[in-house]
């Protein structure tokens, strides 16, 4: 085993063992941030860049953001900080996530050519490690958030869903009184909003179904054919779970979160 791999096998297993030891506490990571943190709704984001994280880096910022109690989601590296004329404070500890891509060697790319083949790529994942702006100190202003800057008001929102699930394009059938997806017939069916107790989990749902409809196998071809309470069927329920979480904080939609018991298995 090489020390790439070896590298790679244990940022998944950390990450793997922090998400397990929320769920058994009760605590669900990925909807937990807006439920208790001070910050607003939001997905984590590069202070200097602007540029959101994404995969499991997402969950490793909002579960950073609790345990430092920060009021945002902005966060960059200590070179960032200081070329912005900054630095982070003494004593303050960082945030280690990752970054995952692909690449071709160039002694690969030579062979692929000379056998007039496509050349074959190899994943790397690199660590490194982030500050929120809580963390910093001196930073330009221009990389403080204003107040209520990230804040979306809910005549916005609304639209702004309803534009995304018809930008998916999928067959969305409201009506009846269950939300489904049905991978056979290819569509997501969720009762009208009026079902609900509160509204703005209808859409918490819809993400949530639409979340199950991109494992299509016309799409990204997930194992959806596991019975409840199998491990296949966990597997993509969490998928369908953080989708919805992580498009509902992109919409700074805040809906009531999901119990625990419904993530037990």
């Amino acid at each position: 085993m090489t020390a790439r791999t070896e590298n790679r096998q244990s940022l998944y297993a950390e990450v793997t063992a922090r998400v397990i030891a929320e769920l058994e506490e009760g605590r669900l990571p990925w909807v937990q941030p807006w439920d208790a943190a001070m910050c607003d709704c939001a997905m984590p984001a590069n202070a200097v860049t602007g540029r959101r994280y994404s995969g499991i880096n997402v969950l490793i910022l909002w579960a950073a953001v609790i345990e430092g109690g920060y009021p945002t989601q902005r966060w960059l590296t200590y070179r960032q900080a200081q070329a912005a004329g900054g630095n982070v404070r003494r004593g303050e500890r960082g945030t280690t996530i990752c970054y995952a891509d692909r690449f071709t060697p160039r002694d690969e790319a030579e062979r692929a050519r000379d056998e007039d083949r496509e050349a074959r790529q190899l994943a790397f994942l690199k660590r490194f490690t982030v500050f929120n702006i809580d963390q910093c100190e001196g930073l330009p202003e221009r990389l403080m958030p204003e107040p209520g800057a990230e804040l979306i008001d809910d005549a916005d929102r609304v639209p702004a869903a309803h534009a995304l699930i018809e930008a998916s394009g999928a067959d969305f059938r409201i009506g009846g009184g269950e939300a489904y997806y049905s991978p056979s017939g290819d569509y997501v069916a969720v009762p009208p909003q009026l079902a609900f107790r509160s509204r703005i989990n209808w859409y918490r749902t819809a993400l949530h179904e639409l979340g199950h409809w991109t494992g299509h196998t016309s799409r990204l071809g997930r194992d959806q054919s596991g019975a409840f309470g199998s491990a296949s069927y966990a597997r993509e329920e969490l998928v369908a779970e953080m989708a919805s979480a992580f498009t509902c904080a992109s919409l700074s939609i805040r809906p009531t979160v999901r119990h625990a018991d419904y993530i037990a298995s």
